[in-house]
């Protein structure tokens, strides 16, 4: 730090320079020149110190990095440990390499678009990009409620996806797949029963216990999946639920419980390609070769709920049974099931005129 005198067209001046670090550890200088009097050039001087003071001593702000990383220790302690490791790497791939030591509170609502529609819009499909904006909009609303942020720069940024048109099977063709699957002896006969009669995941399937059966009461309790990942964890909302099982579902698996013997812990077989992922292509192949619509094991889920929305169970209890929190999740399927709509064609004013006979032909002919 220095004042130094110098001439400049026969005029003497000041030149004031300081140099420090702020509270990151940066180097800052300042410098100023012309300053025509000792005086000036020393209350000059006082005023770049306090400056430099205050720089150096002002609270430390997160780089992005710093909060992410904050961030997936917090979700550790709540989430599924699948669910961190998702937003841990997808937003080290996409985010990071960006954004990794940009100032949290320096970020700006355009620049989240920067990246979701510019940056990420030739990389990936819209559905990525939603899925990546709704993490980021995560991590900042976990910065607000630490007090670390005082706004979400995610608020108001959208990305707009098709919905998805789910499959489902229609009553009979539900009705032909049990029938010719039991027929048959697929191996794959009781899980898609059972998933067609419960609503259940697949991972709720996989996890499923004898203990979790309540043959007195007639309930499933459903407290957990298991994945290849992360083998057995809460279930996907973390919540537990109850699932009722009907009749003719509770005298099968009574009949399946003696044949498959008291030994085994679990209620449905361990197959192979189901442990590997391959429910998906196995049901898709079965329903094309019995001639219904080619549905994957997921959309099984699917034609439970759109079956129960159109036969007029109340949307709260639905939503309870298959465990969906959110009521836009359970919309989709009642859009689906036409739940809405039913009926409202028969307000119409006109009506399908009855088909002419023989006798009114011939007359309308010769009238002609």
């Amino acid at each position: 730090m220095a004042i130094t005198p110098y001439m400049e067209n026969g005029k003497k001046l000041f030149e004031i320079y300081i140099n420090g670090f702020d509270s990151r550890g940066r180097r800052i200088q300042r410098r100023k020149r012309g300053v025509d009097t000792q005086r000036k050039a020393e209350v000059t001087e006082f005023e770049m110190k306090r400056e430099l003071a205050k720089l150096k001593d002002q609270a430390v702000s997160y780089r992005w990095n710093e909060w992410f990383e904050e961030a997936i220790r917090q979700m550790r302690l709540t989430l599924h440990p699948e669910t961190v490791d998702n937003y841990s790497l997808q937003l080290t791939k996409w985010v990071k390499p960006r954004w990794g030591s940009l100032d949290i509170d320096e970020i700006t609502s355009a620049q989240v678009r920067q990246l979701i529609f510019e940056e990420l819009g030739t990389k990936l499909s819209p559905n990525s990009k939603r899925a990546i904006l709704k993490m980021v909009r995560r991590v900042f609303q976990m910065a607000l409620e630490s007090g670390v942020l005082d706004r979400n720069p995610c608020l108001g940024v959208q990305v707009k996806v098709p919905e998805p048109d789910a499959k489902v099977l229609t009553n009979a063709q539900a009705d032909l797949f049990l029938r010719e699957a039991r027929m048959t002896n697929h191996r794959f006969f009781p899980v898609w029963l059972l998933a067609l009669k419960t609503g259940m995941r697949t991972g709720e399937l996989m996890a499923l216990s004898w203990r979790d059966i309540d043959f007195e009461t007639a309930m499933i309790s459903v407290s957990r999946q298991w994945t290849s990942k992360a083998g057995f964890a809460a279930t996907k909302s973390q919540k537990s639920r109850v699932v009722p099982i009907s009749e003719d579902l509770l005298q099968y698996l009574r009949e399946f419980k003696l044949r498959r013997g008291a030994e085994n812990e679990f209620v449905l077989p361990r197959l192979q390609e189901w442990q590997n992922g391959e429910q998906a292509r196995i049901t898709r192949e079965f329903c094309t070769a019995i001639g219904v619509t080619p549905v994957k094991f997921h959309d099984l889920r699917a034609t439970f709920i759109t079956n129960l929305l159109a036969r007029g169970v109340p949307l709260a209890q639905v939503m309870a049974v298959v465990g969906h929190s959110q009521l836009k999740t359970t919309n989709v399927y009642l859009r689906k099931a036409g739940v809405e709509v039913r009926g409202v064609t028969d307000h119409l004013g006109y009506k399908t005129p009855p088909e002419a006979n023989l006798a009114q032909i011939y007359s309308l002919g010769k009238t002609q």
